[in-house]
């Protein structure tokens, strides 16, 4: 699945694991989509920023 066909379009993200071993880039990353732990979901818009956040820490999301 491309993120870029999603562009200007709501998507809802989930986080399936944990953040804390990550490096501060990565846990940035996960607080700018406004999840804070295990579980937590977000519904954005999907930008050009907010794709590049989510290819940053995709392993760790599900994307719906």
């Amino acid at each position: 699945m491309k993120l870029e066909n999603f562009l200007n379009k709501k998507v809802k993200i989930t986080q399936t694991k944990s953040g804390s071993k990550f490096n501060a880039k990565q846990k940035g990353s996960l607080v700018g989509l406004g999840l804070r732990g295990i579980g937590s979901s977000s519904e954005l818009t999907a930008t050009q920023a907010v794709i590049g956040m989510i290819k940053k820490v995709g392993h760790v999301l599900k994307i719906s």
